[in-house]
């Protein structure tokens, strides 16, 4: 078996932002040169999540609305930390990113099939930043044969 790792960096705008990664991750399955395997997808930090689902933006309209009634937190771009979390006795103002990628997942695993991807019609990869504006690491590796 064979293995291909891509890292990724990421330091969005927003402290919440929703990053389209589908072509970063076939650019890796290609270069991996592996033909019958799968790629993992991994967000490198407890604060960013990694999902596949429809690129729609009403359905990222209401996925934001759905982590941030389950997790309140601050707006995007707010500096106010929300509720009275634990966590922020820590010094920290980022509880609700926590949870928020316990809801989405930190990973993914991806078929990979005659050299490509194997999705579905309508189903893209994504990446979640919960807490931005810094930098965030995200690893793509591809195994198989």
């Amino acid at each position: 078996m064979k293995s291909h790792t891509v890292y990724k960096t990421f330091n969005t705008r927003k402290r919440r932002e929703l990053v389209r990664i589908t072509e970063d991750v076939a650019q890796a399955c290609r270069a991996s040169g592996i033909q019958e395997g799968m790629v993992l997808v991994s967000a490198m930090h407890i604060t960013a999540g990694v999902f596949i689902n429809d690129d729609e933006s009403g359905l990222h309209a209401d996925i934001e609305e759905w982590v941030q009634k389950l997790a309140p937190g601050p707006a995007a771009d707010d500096a106010y930390p929300g509720p009275g979390y634990r966590h922020h006795h820590s010094g920290e103002d980022n509880g609700d990113a926590h949870l928020k990628n316990l809801l989405i997942g930190h990973q993914i695993i991806v078929p990979i099939t005659a050299g490509k991807l194997d999705l579905g019609p309508w189903q893209q990869v994504f990446y979640f930043e919960f807490d931005g504006r810094r930098p965030k690491r995200l690893v793509i590796k591809a195994m198989g044969e």
